[in-house]
């Protein structure tokens, strides 16, 4: 593999070698070593409400199901039967006590236990060939769940979930709890780009500077208040913890006036004061900011936007969407796209929230196509030899000596954590590169292999040879654990 230790030196300046965007060495690179680590959005709580509810969720090549056992714990089951390696549930969503491989018919219960193994005695000899008293389904070996958000890891020493998040949990928040019983989500919808997976976590981080540009079109025909794209240069753009963000300016007014001028109802905005901090209320109501895209490293997105949702009317409707940047290869990407809103909400205004949405985002949304022409552009001419010439200029905001061209916002002006600038910048976008090529540079320990059923150094060799031999061969890199003994992290 070529090194890529200037690709990672000239990202981490702020100059970023144009061909990252599609190169499969360097996909291949982020699999191992940014997936293998990272912690990855893989469902919600709302999508699995009741016992024996599931969804299977993929983090590239594999397959979990994240389901709801008998004892109302959530679980996260790598998606292989322990036999031969077949999927043991192919439905997308569902509800089931027991899951069966339809190879040769092995259960398991939805907490992963196994309880069926079809001529246990006549073809393993009972508990003496297979043990198969305490395995189970592969557990994701680290699970954390914030808002109930759940998020895993395949890193079983992933640092805690929070810690990960750090000071991004502030903003999370204003997408996640608006009121004590969060949110509920709706989908998701999926659709694929030709696109790297890069480049949306990206623009969704802090890219105010192309709103004026791609999407002209949608503040033209009223979908907003706002006169003009340019107004986006008034908000501000902010990194805190592992994301980061952008927002809107709110005219002037109160707390109350700020978040009806967004959209919601007095009920609602009622139930998020109860629910946010001081600082959290003081970001809108003081210092007059209202969140809108914001990424978490590596790939996850949320949206929040309020567009006219009846012609004729100068009303607005708010709409959260989350979504995923779920790489297939250096040049495709799955966009996982969740419509998400305030359990308490009145069913009107999640009918029109989720109107909302459809207009804006999702796979048919007028934001959408805008994007996607740029991305899959970017893209195609990414995989040229040219562009392995091209170095990018992503210091906007910066001085060529490095002196900031705007300071960061100080305690007097922004309630919020992290740093914040009001403008155009890119910050947001180095600060999300920066990370992808700390993973990069970082090589992984290899992972231990699982034994399952039996205990690798007393079995016979292929063969049937004398198992005393057997504990003279080499067992480097492997461990006995049986599966029921990996125990999942939750933050």
């Amino acid at each position: 593999m070529t090194d890529q230790t200037s690709v990672i030196q000239d990202v981490q300046r702020g100059m970023i070698p144009a061909h990252i965007y599609n190169d499969k060495e360097i996909f291949e690179l982020e699999k191992e070593r940014l997936f293998g680590r990272s912690w990855l959005f893989v469902a919600h709580e709302s999508e699995v409400p009741e016992a024996g509810d599931y969804v299977v969720r993929r983090v590239l090549e594999d397959s979990f199901i994240i389901s709801r056992d008998e004892k109302g714990e959530i679980r996260a089951l790598f998606n292989m039967c322990l036999h031969r390696g077949m999927q043991v549930c192919r439905a997308e969503m569902g509800n089931a006590s027991h899951f069966r491989c339809p190879y040769h018919g092995w259960s398991y219960r939805n907490d992963g236990r196994i309880v069926g193994l079809p001529f246990h005695k006549e073809a393993y000899g009972g508990e003496e060939g297979f043990k198969k008293k305490g395995q189970t389904l592969l557990p994701a070996p680290s699970l954390g769940i914030y808002n109930g958000l759940i998020f895993i890891s395949l890193d079983p020493d992933a640092e805690p979930l929070e810690d990960f998040l750090g000071d991004f949990k502030f903003y999370m928040d204003y997408y996640t709890k608006q009121s004590a019983d969060g949110i509920e989500l709706r989908g998701p919808q999926r659709w694929r780009v030709k696109a790297n997976w890069k480049i949306g976590a990206e623009n969704f981080a802090g890219d105010m500077y192309h709103t004026p540009q791609t999407h002209t079109s949608v503040v033209e025909i009223g979908l907003f208040r706002e006169p003009k794209a340019e107004k986006r240069k008034d908000g501000t753009t902010y990194w805190a913890g592992n994301g980061g963000g952008t927002t809107y300016k709110l005219p002037e007014g109160t707390l109350e006036d700020r978040l009806r001028y967004v959209g919601y109802p007095d009920d609602m905005i009622a139930r998020m004061k109860e629910q946010w901090s001081q600082e959290q209320l003081d970001v809108v109501g003081k210092d007059g900011f209202m969140v809108s895209a914001a990424s978490v490293f590596p790939n996850m997105s949320f949206v929040h936007n309020w567009p006219r949702v009846e012609e004729d009317s100068d009303e607005v409707l708010p709409f959260i969407s989350i979504r995923q940047w779920q790489p297939i290869s250096e040049d495709e990407t799955e966009i996982v796209s969740w419509f998400a809103v305030d359990k308490n909400a009145s069913e009107e205004f999640k009918a029109l929230s989720y109107k909302a949405y459809l207009m804006c985002f999702g796979s048919g949304g007028m934001f959408e196509q805008d994007d996607v022409e740029n991305w899959v552009s970017l893209t195609s001419t990414a995989g040229g030899p040219m562009a392995r010439r091209l170095l990018l200029n992503s210091r906007m905001g910066m001085l060529e000596n490095g002196q900031n061209v705007v300071e960061p916002l100080t305690a007097d002006e922004y309630s919020g954590p992290g740093s914040t600038r009001i403008g155009y910048s890119e910050y947001n976008q180095r600060e999300l590169l920066r990370r992808w090529a700390d993973h990069l540079e970082r090589p992984m320990e290899k992972a231990a292999q699982l034994h399952v059923g039996t205990d690798p150094i007393q079995s016979p060799p292929a063969g049937g040879a004398d198992p005393s031999r057997a504990s003279t061969g080499n067992t480097a890199g492997s461990t006995a654990i049986p599966a029921a003994q990996i125990m999942s992290k939750e933050a």
